[in-house]
């Protein structure tokens, strides 16, 4: 069976965007793929973090995946530190990675703005390490947004390269899973930016721990415009904030913008609103109740990850076996 992997950062709470962009989609391919996800705590390094607010975090994220739908029992559910595999491989990896390469991947530039010489070198070589994330259990299909696809192009490429300097294709080269309506959930309050766990405000976002009122009151808040819903989703084209809540109605409920449109055209948003609080609250309801039940037992948790990382191990050390015998490394 072909194998996916795919993973979080545990900074800051997940989102709606998170949910509709990735966790959503996870769950419908456990029943396709040999399924590994994992939370990603080495790429969250490449930010400051208080070390016991990021085992907390680790844990709600390892939370979310299995309170949205993610079987571990089914898949291999791990913490990425706890498999050694993923620094050795990514190191390996940035001997025979051009800077060329890296210098041409965009989010190192966006992320690192104009104080770009005083970023940290790992958030320069993240690209390098996601792709170890990936190959070290060959994984041949990847679940990306678009902001991360030019990440998997360089993984491939890696792939490539190693692949022709050992003589044998002991990789495979990944292919990208972009799936859903609403690949691209946008700020409430912004609909030209992406939703994020950055953003300063906390009304920018719907979190997965918000109660039914916090959904509520960010969604009446939400931007909109003095118009009301059109009927054509053309027509909403030049119209970001109307655009991105009709979005968000079209992949909570599973249909498409012109069937949400077909019912609420020329409702405003004020009526329109009040419904999508609803389908949130119906939607987001459960997955928020079973993430609190989940978070209650974090000895659980941390067990269900041992359990993952065990497995998850058994295969990374396969890979790491073959990796260094083609290089010459002595077998430890």
């Amino acid at each position: 069976m072909n194998r996916i992997f795919s993973g979080m950062q545990p900074t800051y709470a997940l989102h709606l965007g998170n949910y509709l962009g990735a966790l959503r989609n996870w769950v419908a391919l456990q029943d396709q793929f040999d399924s590994i996800f994992c939370v990603v705590d080495l790429h969250a390094l490449t930010l400051p973090q208080e070390p016991e607010a990021l085992r907390n975090n680790t844990r709600e994220v390892a939370a979310a995946y299995i309170a949205a739908g993610i079987d571990p029992r089914r898949n291999i559910l791990f913490n990425q530190s706890a498999v050694s595999g993923h620094a050795e491989l990514s190191w390996i990896f940035s001997c025979i990675t051009p800077l060329g390469w890296l210098n041409r991947m965009t989010q190192f530039k966006d992320k690192a703005g104009k104080n770009r010489d005083l970023a940290g070198l790992g958030l320069y070589a993240y690209p390098v390490l996601m792709a170890a994330d990936i190959l070290l259990y060959k994984a041949t299909h990847v679940p990306v947004g678009e902001d991360q696809k030019q990440h998997l192009e360089l993984a491939r490429d890696i792939a490539g390269a190693f692949n022709r300097s050992c003589g044998k294709d002991m990789f495979p080269l990944p292919e990208p899973q972009i799936l859903g309506e609403a690949t691209r959930v946008m700020s409430l309050r912004d609909g030209t930016k992406k939703m994020s766990k950055s953003d300063p405000s906390d009304y920018s976002r719907i979190n997965l721990t918000d109660d039914a009122d916090a959904i509520a009151q960010k969604i009446r808040k939400a931007k909109t415009d003095a118009e009301p819903l059109p009927d054509t989703v053309e027509a909403l084209e030049p119209r970001p904030e109307a655009d991105n809540l009709v979005t968000i109605y079209a992949a909570l409920e599973g249909t498409t913008r012109e069937s949400v449109l077909n019912r609420f055209a020329g409702s405003q948003f004020s009526a329109f609103k009040g419904h999508l609080v609803d389908l949130s609250v119906a939607k987001l309801g459960p997955i928020t109740a079973e993430m609190n039940r989940l978070m209650k037992d974090p000895a659980e948790i941390d067990r269900i990850l041992r359990d993952g990382a065990d497995r998850a191990a058994a295969i990374a050390e396969a890979t790491m076996a073959e990796v260094r015998d083609v290089i010459g490394l002595l077998r430890p």
